[in-house]
């Protein structure tokens, strides 16, 4: 009998926590969530501001490990960057508020290429996490970007157009009542950047609460990653 996917969901997968150390000493932890089958491609999640709660335990994050590898055959990589802690635990070292945080995203790329040997790996940036990934994940090896709630708090115009003369696609989900940046004023901030894609979506908030706006941020992940245009059945 099929199971209706709810907030609490969790589906079967291979989970698999981890200690990866960067270059400059500090130890991060986090959790490997893969498919039980062959997996079609992989995600490396940046999660929100950790001075603001933000955790890899973040709600779209852990909902993602949860449901993802087992309904669209996703491998999710979650960790905590520097000086974040969840249930999962703590890693070391201190916030530096994008900063030194670029080690630890370095890091975790070249855990999830020399180590766990994934392919098809995209980076996932929510809120302060896509300040790290425009900044930080320039790395050839990943497939491209996925920003969710984009503040572009910390991150330069230089910096972005850096994208200009990078092929890969970066996607941006923007959330119609954004409390920091909202679709009309990012399309102007991206401007800049002519390949971004933005894609508003009604009635969501900065933190996409509700099944609905989760159910959304899932399916648009799975499209960009594995091509399946279909959004994500809503049972399992």
């Amino acid at each position: 009998m099929a199971e209706i996917i709810r907030p609490s969901s969790v589906l079967p997968a291979l989970r698999t926590p981890f200690h990866v150390h960067t270059t400059d000493g500090v130890d991060l932890i986090g959790e490997v969530a893969a498919p039980i089958g062959p997996s079609k491609a992989s995600i490396l999640t940046l999660h929100p501001l950790p001075t603001a709660g933000g955790m890899m335990d973040s709600h779209v994050y852990k909902k993602a490990a949860n449901r993802l590898p087992a309904m669209a055959g996703i491998t999710v990589v979650r960790f905590n960057t520097r000086g974040t802690s969840s249930d999962a635990g703590s890693s070391t070292g201190s916030f530096d508020n994008g900063d030194a945080e670029g080690l630890d995203v370095q890091a975790m790329i070249d855990y999830c290429f020399e180590v766990l040997k994934l392919e098809n790996l995209w980076i996932v940036g929510w809120s302060f996490g896509t300040d790290l990934a425009l900044r930080h994940a320039k790395d050839p090896r990943h497939k491209g970007l996925i920003l969710l709630s984009p503040p572009l708090r910390t991150t330069t115009d230089e910096e972005l157009k850096y994208w200009n003369s990078d092929p890969r696609p970066i996607l941006a989900l923007v959330p119609e009542h954004d409390d920091y940046l909202r679709p009309d004023e990012a399309k102007k901030r991206f401007s800049i950047v002519p390949k971004l894609r933005i894609i508003p979506v009604e009635d969501a908030k900065h933190l996409w609460l509700g099944e609905p706006a989760v159910h959304r941020v899932l399916s648009e992940i799975n499209t960009a990653v594995t091509g399946d245009k279909s959004p994500l059945p809503v049972e399992f």
